[in-house]
């Protein structure tokens, strides 16, 4: 359905609330800015909300100030999920939008998506599908239940699709539209690689070296993320952890972004890095994570996000959980579980040293264009209502 097919203007508002929502956020709302008839309005929920982790995507990523901020912070899943809830419900009865898009898995997703179940409000979900078929993973009860409330669920693999399909969604609600992920980094890598080598990283938790000319000299270097809570809120694998990095940083310099939660571990149990060449570093912005990606050697995380970046951009990823919601990178991208077994890990580093590093390829649709799919989706659906 063509933009001109819109009975009405179509307000779409978006919600989004952590680091990796804007990411997925930013091509949806520029891809359609420019279709006619349509109006967006942004919720920040403030579920992410220092510097590091949110203020600085929203200049990068060229994302338009939301409308409204909720700055519900920090708490516990459920203490958090339920602030969310409550401060949005009169948002949504305020703005009366057609269409609530909400992203990934967070907090915020979920609380969202209930909200506008009970007041039938209709819900899209960019990122549906995915499963890791763990559910001690808080952020698979929000897929689960997200996905079971939207009524346009935009996948981003194909896996997506089947799994929608075994829950019993309706085929019609399910649209393969590809990875927003990667639209971001299409659109961000020319502005990534020309901040390299990367300028004004600030060292953390007693890191003595000056990071940039390390940096700046190294021939090779490994990127390192760590935040989960079944990583670091266990005290004796998180030193064990950082004890193999340690021992790996004598050999191959990493710089290790640290995240909020991960500072605090550290700090409990009185780290202090040994290694000469372990950089610890706060969390940088979405430009600078990518371009160490980008010239990383290898990467160690448990993140979700960076599998997929990983995948496209070829860089060997080493990924500290046991399973996946994004199996295609492993099954086609240059992913590798290795769970919290470290001497996997620390073996799994030495092959890609010697340069056995496996190989991958971008995943079907993953080419830059998924938010324009969605949008087309969206334009339809709203000439439809």
């Amino acid at each position: 359905m063509s933009a001109t097919g819109l009975q009405k203007e179509l307000h779409v508002l978006h919600v989004v609330g952590a680091r990796p929502n804007f990411m997925k956020a930013a091509p949806v709302i520029r891809a359609l800015s420019g279709r006619p008839g349509i109006r967006q309005s942004i919720v920040h929920t403030g579920q992410h909300y220092d510097e590091g982790m949110s203020a600085v995507f929203f200049r990068e990523l060229s994302i338009p100030q939301p409308d409204v901020n909720l700055e519900v912070g920090s708490g516990s899943h459920a203490v958090q999920t339920a602030e969310i809830m409550k401060h949005f419900e009169p948002v949504l009865l305020e703005r009366k939008p057609d269409l609530v898009l909400v992203y990934g898995d967070v907090n915020s997703t979920v609380a969202a998506a209930l909200v506008c179940a009970k007041r039938l409000v209709p819900v899209g979900h960019v990122e549906a599908g995915l499963r890791s078929f763990d559910r001690t993973m808080p952020e698979e009860i929000n897929r689960l239940l997200t996905d079971q409330m939207a009524d346009l669920l935009f996948t981003p693999s194909e896996d997506g699709d089947a799994n929608l399909a075994r829950e019993g969604v309706a085929a019609e609600k399910i649209h393969f539209v590809g990875n927003v992920m990667i639209d971001t980094v299409c659109a961000s890598l020319p502005a990534a690689e020309g901040r390299w080598p990367v300028r004004g990283l600030k060292a953390t938790l007693g890191s003595r070296n000056n990071v940039d000319d390390v940096i700046a000299a190294a021939k090779a270097f490994g990127f390192v993320t760590l935040h989960r809570p079944s990583n670091v809120d266990d005290p004796d694998f998180l030193l064990r952890f950082m004890a193999t990095m340690d021992k790996v940083s004598e050999a191959l310099p990493l710089v290790f972004t640290v995240h909020p939660r991960t500072r605090e571990r550290l700090t409990q149990i009185g780290y202090t890095p040994t290694g000469e060449g372990m950089l610890l570093v706060e969390p940088t912005g979405y430009l600078d994570s990518l371009v160490l990606q980008s010239k990383a050697t290898v990467v160690v995380t448990d993140s979700g996000g960076l599998q997929e970046e990983t995948t496209y951009l070829g860089t060997p990823c080493l990924t500290v959980r046991e399973n996946t919601e994004r199996p295609v990178t492993v099954s086609l991208g240059t992913n590798t579980l290795v769970g919290q077994d470290l001497k996997l890990l620390a073996r799994a580093i030495s092959e890609v040293l010697a340069g056995s590093a496996k190989s991958g390829q971008a995943p079907p649709l993953w080419d830059g264009k998924a938010a324009e799919r969605i949008a087309d989706v969206v334009e339809e659906w709203g000439g439809q209502q």
